[in-house]
């Protein structure tokens, strides 16, 4: 690695993945045709919750918010590693490193919140049904989504602030983007304080939201083994099949790499677990959650049927 003195670090360097020959162009063809796909997934999905009625539902409303949030997501990251992959160790300025850090950990704050509102949601419209449209109105729904975004910008500052004034003797970063651990890996002085701060802060936070989730969910299990009916249980299961999986892949991932004492794992695995969560996620959820869904299937043909009519007309 590059030794610098520490009073002037100017830029830093992304290694990215060590590929070569013809496996780089492969692998920067793959990655670019996920992107574009997760993009367009998103998009559609977003437009498609605009466009139907049939989809004005505190469910979809929430799942346009998380396809907006993960365009932003994949989009913080994604472009260092194209880069990376196609011209190899590519510098990056030490301040766009350091926003790169927040907004990624600040998007990734913003998304765990934003499952145990979802998980919330799902309670409330297996659990309380009767109350569930007073209960989840649009000026609630609006209120909610906006609070994730604020508690996760809010709470992605103190890790990403100690970071980013940390003194750095190195500049060679093990990774395809900026993230904690690689940079704190480049540090002058001992980091354990800041990492049992980083892991204080992103454990609570996501821990708190994983046992709500798990409790949300321990109530609507309890619930739907009450339905007498076989077929209504079956319904409420597959209302909360996706989001399950979402939140499985999203926590899964994210503890493997933010929660655990440092050196835990090998260095440079932290760039393999992040593309579960940092592009694999984000690709997959707009396939999770709707496009295998009855309700978006019959949103798709109702829209289709009103596109046709239009080209048809004079």
């Amino acid at each position: 690695m590059d030794h610098v003195n520490h009073t002037g670090t100017q830029s830093f360097i992304l290694a990215g993945f060590a590929t070569t020959g013809t496996l780089r162009p492969l692998a920067f063809l793959g990655t670019l045709c996920v992107y574009l796909l997760t993009l367009a997934g998103n998009l559609f999905i977003i437009v498609l919750v605009r466009a139907d009625s049939g989809l004005s539902t505190p469910m979809y409303f929430f799942v346009s918010v998380l396809s907006f949030l993960e365009l932003w997501y994949v989009s913080t990251t994604v472009p260092t590693l194209l880069n990376t992959l196609l011209h190899g160790h590519s510098p990056i300025p030490s301040a766009v490193c350091f926003v790169q850090l927040y907004v990624f950990h600040s998007l990734g704050m913003t998304e765990c919140y934003l499952l145990g509102v979802m998980a919330l949601d799902r309670y409330l419209a297996i659990c309380r049904p009767l109350h569930y449209h007073a209960l989840m109105s649009r000026q609630v729904q609006l209120w909610l989504a906006g609070a994730t975004w604020v508690a996760g910008f809010s709470a992605a500052l103190v890790p990403a602030s100690l970071t980013a004034t940390l003194p750095f003797c190195l500049t060679e970063v093990a990774h395809y983007f900026c993230d904690l651990v690689p940079l704190m890996r480049l540090a002058c002085v001992d980091t354990s304080w800041h990492h049992r701060v980083h892991g204080a802060v992103i454990g609570v936070a996501t821990g708190c939201n994983f046992v709500l989730i798990l409790g949300l969910y321990g109530g609507i299990l309890r619930a739907v083994l009450k339905l007498p009916l076989a077929a209504s249980r079956a319904k409420a299961f597959s209302t909360c099949s996706s989001h399950v999986t979402v939140v499985a892949l999203f926590y899964a991932s994210a503890f493997t790499v933010y929660v655990g004492f440092p050196g835990s794992h090998p260095e440079g695995t932290d760039k393999h677990v992040a593309l579960v969560y940092a592009l694999l996620t984000p690709f997959l959820n707009p396939i999770i959650y709707t496009l295998r869904n009855k309700e978006v299937k019959e949103a798709i043909r109702r829209i289709s049927v009103r596109i046709r009519t239009i080209l048809k007309e004079p």
